[in-house]
Parts: C-alpha cells; structure tokens; sequence
C-alpha cells in the first residue's frame, strides 16, 4: 500500500500549519492535526468504508446527546479518500475503563443503552446491505467456512447448524447500526465518566438492531451479564424480555456477524459451565 499522502491532503485543507502526529488506530491511517482536527485516510481497496463513513457522519451530525465528528472537508489525493473531521472531547473509554467503579461502569453503561437507542432512530442513509435478510442468508451459508477457516474448534463448530436453526432472528424493520460499539470507539470525560463522543462509523451497516448487541456484548460488557442488563434497560427494553431467547438471538448474530472470531472470543471471555451454544448464550448474554 502506498503511503497515505498526509501533508498533500493538509496542503490542499489549509492546515499544512497545524502539527500534525499519528493517533492509535486499526487497520486505516488517522491522524491528529493540530488540536481540534482529525484526519483519516482510507486507500482505494476501502472507498465502501470511506463513502461509508461519510453519509453516516453527516446523518447523525447533531442528531445524539453526545459529539460524532463533524466532517470539515473531504476528498481524494493520489487514489487515496480523506475525510478531516473535528476532535472529540473526552478520552476513550479503554483508558478510563480501569479508574472506574462498579456503580461508574453501571451508570455509564445505562446510559450508552440510550445512546444507541437515539443512534437506532437516526434516519439510515443509503447503507449497505440494501436487502437484511438476504445478508443473513449468505452469512448462514458461508459460516461455517467462515468460523472454521478462523479456527474454531470442531466441538463448537460443528453446533452451529443446529444452534442456528433453533433460534428466531424474526423480521425486525433495519435501522442504522453502528456494529463495533467497543471501549476505544466510545469517548468519555475522565473526571465524570459521562458520554462524550461516539466514533468509527466506518463498518456502519441498515439491519435489525439486536445485531447492534453482538460487539456490544463481546467487546463492551465482555460477558458480564450485569452490565448487559443495564445497558439493555437503558436501552428500552423490559426486565421481562431479558430471557434466554434474547441471549440465544444475540449469540446467533455473534456468530453470524461479518468480523466474527468465535474462536478469539472464546480465549477472551468467560467460559461457559458447559462446551456447548446455548450454555454460552446464557453465560455471555443472559442478563441475571
């Protein structure tokens, strides 16, 4: 890959003046520039995630209790996409995580159930995939090459069929998603712990927003199913409706998420009372 052409794309902005210095990140280049700017490169291979990124920053500009990055200007240099956006306040939730209590964690975690429940209501622009069932169709039939080609163990691998089969994802109506609501993706002050900001919009997806819980669960309240539950009453759902046919949908799309790593997640979560789907269905989404 060619090297993300930074100073032509501040040279073109007018903000060849700011300093400039790479920030943390995946698998795309971003960068801070100066105090109140950020610039992210995505290479030609990723303009979907770029035109991606785009129409749901402009979207949901506004439209949540907590700053997305406002675009400041966008384009191409050298076959590579740009988009320089405003900062966030507050510091991402990965390095606040540690300093904070059990009754932060809760508070905060209720709160983020709301958020996404604002996000949900955002009007989805023309996202990718145009037809919610049809992609759950080709993800069910190529899953098995998918988790197996990932390295999952044939002992849960071979459940997968059955598990799914059982479960009813139903018809939910698709609403704008997120889909990788993760602790470096979520901003918050690191004196109260309240929200602040909300980033990465770049694998954002039109689907059924219980799909919205898989990395949530994962990545976010990481099997702890106390804080599933708070973020899912925030959220807006009932006591009641926290049963295990929620805790077996929210693993069928873990499964069938399209970055799922059953096996990686296995390694990092907490182990089941027994080797088999359901049983970790009700460890990692049951809330109690």
């Amino acid at each position: 890959m060619d090297t993300f052409p930074v100073a032509a794309v501040c040279a073109r902005e007018g903000i060849a003046d700011l300093p400039v210095h790479p920030l943390p990140t995946g698998s795309l280049p971003v960068f801070a520039v100066g105090d109140a700017l950020v610039l992210k490169g995505y290479p030609a291979d990723d303009i979907d995630e770029a035109l991606t990124e785009l129409a749901t920053l402009r979207a949901v500009d506004g439209r949540l209790d907590v700053a997305t990055p406002r675009v400041e200007a966008e384009g191409e240099v050298d076959e590579w996409r740009y988009i320089v956006m405003r900062r966030l306040p507050g510091v991402d939730l990965a390095t606040a995580w540690p300093s904070m209590s059990t009754s932060d964690r809760v508070r905060l975690v209720r709160e983020l159930g709301g958020l996404l429940a604002q996000l949900h209501a955002v009007p989805s622009p023309d996202l990718w995939p145009a037809d919610w069932p049809r992609f759950l169709a080709d993800r069910r039939s190529g899953v098995m090459a998918h988790q197996g080609g990932l390295g999952l163990a044939e002992l849960w691998l071979e459940q997968i069929p059955a598990f799914l089969d059982a479960v009813d994802l139903g018809e939910a109506e698709p609403v704008l998603l997120h889909t990788e609501v993760m602790p470096e993706h979520v901003f918050v002050d690191p004196d109260t712990f309240a929200p602040t900001g909300l980033l990465d919009f770049e694998p954002a997806m039109r689907g059924a927003p219980e799909y919205e819980f898989s990395s949530v669960g994962v990545f976010l309240t990481a099997g702890d199913t106390d804080l599933l539950r708070e973020l899912l009453l925030g959220y807006g759902y009932a006591a009641a409706d926290l049963d295990e046919d929620l805790a077996r949908r929210l693993l069928a799309y873990t499964v069938l998420h399209r970055y799922s790593n059953l096996s990686t997640y296995l390694r990092l979560l907490p182990a089941p009372d027994e080797p088999t789907l359901p049983a970790l269905a009700r460890r990692w989404f049951l809330p109690t």
